[in-house]
């Protein structure tokens, strides 16, 4: 069986198939995008979160909006930056759906329309990543030129132009988290609340605490960045936008379509044009991001995109389009099943419910057992003390309920009631009593996959598995683990 995409969302070429029309009257704003890695709600002070230290975060609140309702649309980092970037959902991007990926040439990226329409645009730290996009066509990353650092690019920048710039903090990625106490300063051990999906262990509260020295650091960037703007006397005119790619790098988090996987801190602020201390209660994906800075800098949003602007929900105004919901996604995360398989999801994020489709039940879900090519055993979760602790001891009692949650095999269709589910323990897929709710959030999904031209409408499409995986491999073809070689002598 073939699949075509209709012709209204058929990859195009880069730049030229939409012309671009700028619409704005008056001046327009500067952007600044502060994006965290792997950086889960609800943890910041703002929140409620008695651990976090974001004072920075909490004052973009206070000063703006804050948004508790926002998700990424894919549990992955190159992927939902690849959304964010094209304003499309990851299903119609090709490889770029998947972690580790290429990035095609052909993807209409907002931050190139920003520069046609006369933004100076740039980036620090991680933007577009994980991947490969040089040997896509691109010269520079799909975000745009690199800096070292904001303070660079706002010395070295044109001023006669507004300017959009990325920073891609990346201090709450697991390789940076500090488990020793002195990367815990401030942080009272005693307000930890461990999560119910994860066992009340010190290997789970020393991993967690080191993630929240990690959430003070990306913070305190932040905080660099803004002061930057005050000094210079930009912030009154600056849309500034802080979030998070995804959820955190404990096991049921990144790579799941659980919450703790997909909804991430959201708040923005722009002088005063924004009412202060306001709670949006509307949905917002972060694939929304291109159309909203595009209207913000007067471009029309080419028709390719699927995503649309929630400016008006930013300025309080009624939502153009219902924001009640969310839909979520996945294709392969780490190359980490043997036959480089991916473990696809669709589901849907109500504030009732959240239905997730298993599409191919019969793979797990976190990975291979045993290490198949990246990161490890069950490696679509990354490596932590709070991992190595549930492996270690996954034959007691104890710890069985909490390795099935975070490792085992899932079935088809998974649907939790976050009513009485928040932290979506308790499948009711095959409850009677929520049947018809089922039913009803799988027509949706499936209508979405129609409407947005997935491909994975052919149920024997398997496209992503065949992709090329750019990351480093751990194992050797025999799947024994490659021993990194000593540092030579000084």
């Amino acid at each position: 069986m073939t699949f075509a995409l209709p012709r209204l969302f058929r990859l195009a070429g880069p730049l030229l198939l939409f012309p671009l029309a700028v619409s704005a009257a008056g001046p327009r704003p500067n952007i600044l995008l502060f994006v965290a890695d792997n950086w889960a709600w609800p943890h910041a002070g703002v929140l409620g979160d008695p651990t976090a230290r974001t004072p920075v975060f909490d004052r973009i609140a206070r000063e703006g909006v804050l948004f508790p309702h926002a998700f990424c649309p894919v549990p992955s980092c190159s992927p939902t930056r690849a959304s964010v970037l094209t304003g499309r959902a990851a299903h119609q991007l090709g490889e770029a759906a998947s972690l580790w990926s290429l990035f095609p040439r052909r993807l209409q990226v907002f931050t190139e329309m920003l520069r046609q329409a006369g933004y100076e645009v740039g980036f620090s730290g991680k933007g577009w990543s994980p991947g490969r996009y040089l040997e896509a066509g691109w010269t520079e990353n799909p975000v745009g030129k690199s800096y070292p650092d904001f303070a660079t690019f706002l010395v070295q920048r044109d001023p006669a132009k507004p300017f959009f710039f990325w920073s891609g903090n990346t201090d709450t990625s697991l390789n940076r988290w500090r488990y020793e106490p002195a990367g815990w300063a401030g942080l009272d051990p005693k307000s930890l609340r461990v999560p119910p999906e994860l066992p009340d262990v010190d290997a789970v509260r020393e991993s967690m605490l080191a993630y929240y020295g990690s959430v003070s650091r990306i913070d305190a960037d932040a905080g660099r960045c803004i002061a930057e703007l005050e000094q210079r006397r930009l912030l009154a005119d600056t849309l500034v936008v802080y979030t998070s790619d995804n959820g955190w790098q404990m096991p049921r988090g990144l790579a799941n379509c659980y919450d703790t996987g997909t909804r991430v801190p959201l708040a923005i602020a722009w002088g005063k044009r924004l009412t202060a201390g306001r709670v949006a209660q509307e949905f917002v994906d972060l694939t929304d991001l291109a159309p909203t800075f595009l209207e913000v800098a007067g471009v029309t949003p080419p028709p390719t995109m699927t995503a649309t602007s929630f400016l008006d929900v930013l300025l309080g105004k009624p939502s153009a389009v219902p924001r009640d919901h969310v839909f979520v996604e996945r294709e392969r995360h780490a190359n980490v099943r043997r036959g480089d398989l991916s473990y696809p999801i669709r589901g849907l994020r109500t504030r009732e419910f959240l239905y997730l489709w298993n599409l191919r039940p019969d793979r797990w879900p976190a990975g291979d057992p045993k290490a198949y090519f990246a990161v490890g055993d069950y490696g679509d979760v990354d490596g932590s003390r709070a991992k190595d602790y549930m492996l270690a001891h996954a034959d007691e009692a104890t710890m069985r309920p909490f390795i099935a949650l975070s490792f085992g095999k899932r079935p088809e269709e998974e649907l939790y009631d976050l009513r009485r589910d928040p932290h979506q323990l308790r499948n009711l897929a095959r409850d009677p009593a929520y049947a018809t709710t089922r039913t009803d959030l799988r027509a949706r999904v499936e209508r979405w996959m129609r409407e947005t031209a997935d491909p994975r409408v052919d149920p024997t499409y398997d496209a992503w598995d065949k992709y090329p995986y750019f990351g480093g491999r751990v194992v050797d073809e025999h799947g024994h683990p490659i021993k990194k070689k000593a540092p030579p002598k000084q």
